[in-house]
């Protein structure tokens, strides 16, 4: 379960920053940073937060919601839209969407833990990463949940526009159905034209 240690090592205040939808092949790239104080949960809430890919989507929406109307908790969320992602790649997709979630923070961060291996270039505090920090350290895996919750639901707004695309379920990821959908369908401006399974359907 992830704790406070790294956050109790680093300088103050300290933001985690995680994000979500690398893989999918439609919809944006989300990130969060957030700055948890350790007393700003109840702990039983607290002993619910993880890695929101471990959690169910029950369990997600009831820590989002906790999150964002607890005021000791500054959240901040970025995102790099389809054209970004298809003309500057994934990667540095994802590290404009952390740059934007921890430059939306409310306060400026002394340091951030950032999930993953790399760091993004360019953020306006120091920072170090952490390999698999959301099921590690509690503000990223607070974070975590914060980009998780905000971009599935941004994806199943989308789909009431896109309906025959199942968005709803597969919130943009590569499924059989959505697969079948492209074939039936086409692309839309929401798709990844850069993702090989969707540029195999450009003509």
């Amino acid at each position: 379960m992830p704790d406070f240690l790294l956050e109790r090592a680093a300088p103050q205040p300290v933001a985690g920053i995680d994000e979500a939808g690398r893989g999918p092949w439609a919809g944006p790239v989300v990130a969060a940073a957030v700055i948890l104080p350790e007393d700003a949960l109840a702990p039983g809430l607290l002993t619910l937060l993880d890695d929101s890919k471990k959690l169910t989507e029950k369990r997600r929406d009831r820590l989002f919601d906790a999150l964002l109307a607890n005021d000791a908790i500054c959240i901040g969320v970025g995102m790099a839209s389809v054209d970004e992602i298809d003309s500057l790649n994934i990667l540095n997709a994802t590290f404009l969407a952390m740059r934007r979630a921890a430059e939306h923070l409310p306060r400026l961060p002394a340091h951030a833990l950032v999930d993953g291996n790399r760091l993004p270039p360019g953020l306006a505090c120091s920072a170090e990463t952490v390999v698999k920090g959301d099921g590690r350290c509690c503000s990223i895996a607070a974070a975590s949940v914060i980009a998780k919750v905000f971009r599935d639901r941004l994806m199943r707004e989308l789909a009431e526009s896109y309906p025959g695309y199942g968005w709803r379920r597969n919130v943009g990821y590569g499924t059989a159905e959505h697969r079948a959908a492209i074939e039936k369908h086409g692309i839309t401006p929401h798709h990844r034209k850069s993702f090989s399974p969707v540029a195999a359907f450009i003509t």
